[in-house]
């Protein structure tokens, strides 16, 4: 009996491109290798731009690889690749400001049913530890003010304030997964389905499961 593999979608290559761009970059950074540190330094400067704005950033924000056919999946679309263009664009300067002068453990941390690292994880987590067992409303209102953004650069703006203070708690993120959202975030309906989402991560954090548990390197 033979199986299939369905064809990876635009969300799932735009995700597994921004999650080897990141990765390598943290990997060089937490390694102390200039080039990566140069890299983050010009990605954080990227914050808040539009995507392809900035000439200095089109050799780190580049979506060459979706140009190029894959197997048993269509072409993009121009405007999937303007889409692709501006969640990878975000991602990664959010993460670089995420990582910046954070040389002992990596902000970009994968997603997983024990280690829930999406938006709304990260946001329950930190409730947690600035307010135990209770639901810190400040912190709750920034993660709806997320989920009711009207456009990509209010999103943008409003992931960035919730991912400062991530970074000053050292909290990590998973910034392909987040990749991904903001990809689908840009279709039709896609606020909808990523409303949804961040709040399925919010309810997946459980103390329990993060007990003990140390922070890693690995992208």
């Amino acid at each position: 009996m033979t199986t299939t593999t369905a064809p990876p979608t635009p969300r799932l290559r735009v995700e597994r491109l921004a999650g080897e761009r990141i990765s390598a970059f943290q990997r060089g950074y937490l390694a102390g290798e200039p080039s990566a540190v140069a890299a983050l330094a010009r990605l954080r400067r990227g914050a808040g731009q539009d995507a392809g704005s900035l000439p200095d950033l089109w050799s780190l924000v580049d979506i060459s690889p979706l140009h190029e056919p894959c197997e048993g999946a269509r072409d993009l679309t121009e405007r999937e690749l303007v889409r692709a263009e501006d969640a990878l664009h975000t991602a990664l300067t959010l993460w670089a400001l995420h990582q910046q002068s954070r040389r002992e453990a990596g902000m970009h941390q994968r997603n997983s049913r024990g280690k829930p690292r999406g938006v709304g994880a990260a946001v329950r987590r930190m409730m947690n530890m600035l307010k135990p067992g209770e639901i810190d409303e400040p912190l709750r209102k920034r993660l709806v003010r997320v989920g009711t953004a009207p456009d990509l650069p209010t999103l943008a703006q409003r992931l960035r304030d919730i991912v400062l203070l991530l970074r000053r708690e050292q909290f990590p993120l998973d910034y392909a997964l987040l990749a991904g959202q903001l990809y689908e975030w840009q279709r039709p309906g896609g606020p909808d389905g990523m409303r949804r989402e961040w709040g399925r991560s919010f309810h997946a954090w459980h103390e329990k499961e993060q007990s003990g548990e140390v922070p890693n390197a690995e992208g």
